[in-house]
């Protein structure tokens, strides 16, 4: 790489194609704006022998090979529907997680124990989805991208059934933890696909879709799970989540695909696709083990990765903003309960005002952190760097911080319940684009490492999450709803500083971590 571009600390402008190992080399050339989106200058680029986009406007980054197996080069369907199943395995354990939330009281009534207690069924199933996407992760590594979906799915699917068939609380709380495990897979995997997937031009819209998804999936959950215990079993929220989960099973089998491509070998070393069903269970993958990492190389990636300061000030500074999401998904059916009598109905049409600021965010950000990536490309000569994702934080940060207090304030003073309907809405807003912000600036940052800087930013949201569910109610209870609100709304203000950091000296911090130089991307 230029030695130029290695101190600014990796611009994404194609400079040239490496031949030696077909590796694309990333500089500064111009970029125009259009669409929505930050382009690289195609005159340039087809100057210099680069490929374009079929409309000629964009420059494709990365460059793809000349295989028609290569992702890449995928027809729109193909890609879109590996997508879709992506996204559908991606929205399940949080939406199974928290529909646990609306049975508590049921659950706690037949164990005969108390709702904090069958709580831990549900902080341990959040805790597992993180944990169980990092080992995802590292065997994806090695084994491939597809086997591991399977194989994690097949489980998942198991794990559902026992938990909405079992007898007891030990017997309803073992499956649940383990099927949280399983059923994280795609959720810690999800950046790695879109990379495999799809240009660097088209990864925020992508990107703000899957993420919009996995946040909107835990307040679906509680909401049906409400109505349906109105006038059936606890058990049939369960169930519908083992029919989802199946169908998502279903999905992976008849159209999962395996989407690694090694791009470091030209088209005639590339290993035969082989039969499907081989593909899908492992076998075909297997056989070429040896052009991807070996098994001590896939696991030590992840700590790599984590090693690297940009990726562990976004973690810390994620796990400090996202915790207080579940936290007020997972307890405000309390409140709302102790606090206004609310009934499962009740508590099911307030999981409207969160669903309904999630699909906000959605169609907000799938043009605006675009258009701000593209004013940063023009105030910047040109350059896009991974930092101008940061820009929309500045833009989400009040949302969250005012949905906070709103909430604490609402619930001490016993306000009208639609104050925190609102105040639940705006935080859960500025937590959609604040997420679909911090994945691209990973992503963007160590593109190589698509799979690990994901699923380290899904483990510190569940591990977030898994901490303050357990002492969330206890400290409502103790210190107040103003307190407490008001204590993590001054949280999440005091982490904001680790965005400016990240703005103004993320190249610097990235050039000084160095670079991964992984066998694979």
């Amino acid at each position: 790489m230029d030695s130029s571009a290695k101190a600014e600390g990796r611009a994404y402008h194609i400079d040239h194609i490496d031949s030696s190992d077909n590796q694309t080399t990333y500089s500064y050339h111009k970029a125009v704006q259009g669409d929505n989106r930050v382009f690289m200058d195609p005159e340039s680029g087809k100057a210099a022998g680069l490929k374009v986009t079929a409309d000629q406007n964009v420059v494709l980054v990365p460059q793809p090979s000349d295989d028609p197996q290569d992702p890449l080069n995928w027809n729109f369907g193909k890609k879109h529907a590996v997508l879709a199943i992506v996204i559908a395995c991606s929205f399940l354990p949080d939406y199974g997680s928290v529909t646990g939330a609306a049975t508590l009281t049921l659950q706690a009534e037949e164990y005969k124990i108390a709702p904090d207690v069958v709580n831990h069924s549900q902080s341990g199933n959040q805790f597992m989805v993180g944990a169980g996407g990092i080992i995802a992760v590292m065997l994806s590594a090695y084994f491939g991208r597809l086997p591991v979906l399977f194989w994690f799915m097949f489980a998942a699917f198991a794990t559902a059934a026992g938990q909405a068939g079992s007898n007891g609380f030990i017997g309803f709380f073992v499956p649940r933890v383990m099927n949280g495990f399983f059923s994280g897979v795609a959720q810690g995997g999800g950046l790695m696909f879109i990379k495999d997937l799809f240009f660097l031009h088209e990864h925020a819209r992508k990107i703000n879709l899957w993420q919009s998804c996995v946040i909107l999936s835990p307040f679906l959950g509680p909401l049906l799970a409400s109505f349906m215990t109105i006038s059936l079993s606890w058990r049939w929220p369960f169930w519908l989540y083992t029919i989802l989960t199946g169908l998502a099973l279903m999905g992976v089998i008849f159209f999962g695909q395996e989407t690694y491509y090694n791009r470091r070998i030209p088209p005639s070393e590339q290993p035969a696709c082989g039969p499907r069903s081989l593909r899908l269970i492992g076998v075909e993958q297997w056989r070429s083990r040896s052009q991807r990492n070996s098994f001590f190389e896939a696991v030590s990636r992840s700590f790599v990765v984590l090693g690297k300061p940009v990726i562990l000030f976004t973690n810390f500074y994620y796990v400090c903003i996202f915790a207080w999401l579940v936290a007020i998904n997972a307890t405000l059916p309390i409140f709302l309960t102790s606090l206004y009598r609310f009934g499962p109905k009740e508590i099911g049409l307030m999981y409207f005002s969160p669903v309904v600021a999630a699909i906000m965010a959605y169609i907000i950000g799938h043009w605006l952190h675009d258009t701000l990536a593209k004013f940063y490309v023009k105030r910047n000569n040109g350059v896009f760097h991974p930092e101008s994702r940061l820009i929309i934080v500045w833009l989400a940060m009040p949302f969250m911080l005012s949905g906070l207090v709103i909430v604490g304030f609402s619930l001490q003073r016993h306000y009208h319940y639609m104050l925190v309907a609102l105040g639940w809405g705006l935080y859960t807003f500025g937590m959609i684009i604040n997420s679909a912000s911090v994945n691209m600036y990973v992503l963007n940052s160590y593109p190589e490492a698509s799979g690990e800087v994901g699923m380290w930013i899904n483990f510190s949201r569940t591990a977030g999450g898994f901490i303050i569910s357990y002492f969330q109610v206890k400290l409502v209870n103790r210190v107040g709803a103003e307190s407490t609100f008001g204590t993590q709304a001054a949280i999440c203000a005091f982490v904001f500083p680790i965005i400016i950091l990240l703005q103004f000296r993320g190249k610097e911090l990235r050039a000084w971590g160095g670079e991964l130089n992984f066998k694979t991307n």
